[in-house]
């Protein structure tokens, strides 16, 4: 089961946190959030595997304290 550790604001946000969980060998997958028009501008879930959930968040959480 597929399981949101973060919701991105925008399509590139959440390409780049999926890269980096993939480094790291963490599968994981987006997909926008709601019924809005599909945009870049659009939010983002970024989602893992509910048992790679926990080490997943700890590294969304690495990743955005070295964005700008």
């Amino acid at each position: 089961m597929w399981t949101v550790v973060y919701i991105a604001p925008s399509r590139d946000a959440a390409e780049t946190l999926k890269r980096a969980l993939g480094c790291e060998g963490i599968l994981a997958t987006i997909r926008p959030v709601g019924l809005q028009m599909v945009s870049e501008a659009s939010n983002y879930e970024v989602l893992v595997s509910e048992t790679e959930a926990e080490e997943a968040q700890e590294m969304v959480s690495t990743v955005l304290q070295k964005l700008p």
